[in-house]
């Protein structure tokens, strides 16, 4: 028997979910409310870990392809203090294949393949328990019921209330992105200085990285602890004016620490929600979710990753139910692997933040000699 099934959200999670149906040959409709796969930018790098979202595209037939468009080089981490000074400079061994990174176009791109996808197909709204399946409403006043909807459609999924009242609630971290072009010609010393991968510098409250993307380009993420309408005098498109605050706020560090400031283009204000730690919900036959859609947490390394692997190991239990009840019984017991496994990550996650956004800067410090390998 083939069900019907849909997911919302061509991020990671739901082209995961939807190549590794695809290869079980189970037919599945993909939903995404961007009009084209260009539509806007993809986001920075990803560093996709062996056991997670490695794993997820072995289980999609995709590991080899991964592999030839990953950076293993971009692994390479440097940590220097708001002095300048070099604190740590780790770089991976010849060989080591444990998280290298990947642009997320190039992932999209890779998962894509030969997915159909709706294309400016945005999700209202969820209604489960209707006569035909769950019911799933569209911007543009359509519908079309399905016999599994999956929710992977982010921190403010549109799926989400059809199984669940929670909400993304503010960190008390604000991240502004800003971004590098040509580094490695136009700006050859801010190329040294962030190596093959990332640079880091901590402080009291606030830290910069910068991590290097393919092609000579170079994200900056200034992260600071303030009140979440800290901006509310700023004019976002005043590039000049929100160039002046940042600076303000590191104020004092070393200059080439704030040349990643000062050489930037556009800004975008990105403040850090997350979902409650342990986010479960009553099991609603007919809509799960995955990814950040269930379990929003700290940008550490370790959400699309989680995502991408929740993805495939859905997947295959959809495409091993026979029936209706045998797919419920799977998505039930799927979720139930999930949150567990989720919570954990969940709770690493937060506890990560706060040592990374800190007071005290050393916390930054022994988080990295922790997680990294030696």
């Amino acid at each position: 028997m083939r069900h019907r099934i849909a997911v919302v959200g061509g991020g990671p999670a739901g082209l995961t979910f939807a190549r590794v149906l695809h290869r079980h040959g189970h037919p599945v409709t993909v939903l995404e409310r961007d009009p084209a796969p260009d539509a806007r930018p993809p986001g920075g790098t990803l560093d996709l870990h062996e056991k997670l979202g490695q794993l997820a595209l072995d289980k999609a037939g995709l590991l080899a392809e991964f592999q030839a468009l990953s950076r293993p080089e971009g692994q390479a981490m440097r940590i220097l203090d708001t002095d300048g000074t070099v604190l740590r400079d780790w770089r991976p061994r010849p060989g080591d294949r444990a998280n290298p990174e990947i642009d997320r176009g190039q992932l999209r791109d890779l998962l894509l393949g030969p997915l159909d996808v709706r294309w400016g197909r945005g999700v209202t709204e969820v209604v489960p328990g209707t006569r035909d399946g769950a019911l799933v409403r569209f911007a543009d006043g359509r519908q079309e019921t399905f016999d599994l909807v999956v929710g992977a459609d982010g921190a403010w999924s549109r799926v989400r209330p059809a199984v669940s009242p929670a909400t993304p609630h503010y960190t008390g971290v604000t991240l502004v992105e800003t971004s590098l072009d040509d580094v490695d010609t136009r700006h050859p010393d801010l190329a040294r200085l962030i190596g093959d991968g990332s640079v880091a510098v901590y402080g009291v409250n606030r830290a910069l990285v910068a991590q290097r993307n393919s092609g000579g380009h170079v994200k900056v993420y200034a992260q600071f602890r303030v009140p979440l309408d800290w901006h509310r005098n700023l004019d976002p498109a005043d590039v000049e004016a929100v160039r002046s605050s940042l600076l303000a706020l590191f104020d004092g560090w070393a200059a080439p620490a704030l040349d990643l400031l000062r050489r930037g283009t556009a800004f975008v204000h990105r403040p850090l929600h997350v979902l409650p730690v342990s986010h479960t919900w009553t099991h609603v036959p007919g809509v799960t979710l995955l990814g950040d859609a269930a379990h929003l947490m700290p940008p550490l390394g370790i959400g699309a990753n989680l995502a991408m692997l929740e993805g495939a190991e859905l997947a295959e239990s959809v495409a091993a139910a026979h029936g209706p009840d045998d797919l419920d019984r799977a998505v039930r017991a799927f979720e139930e692997r999930m949150w567990e496994r989720a919570c954990r990550w969940a709770e690493f996650a937060t506890a990560g933040l706060e040592r990374l956004v800190s007071p005290d800067p050393a916390e930054a410090i022994a988080l990295f000699d922790e997680v990294q390998p030696s």
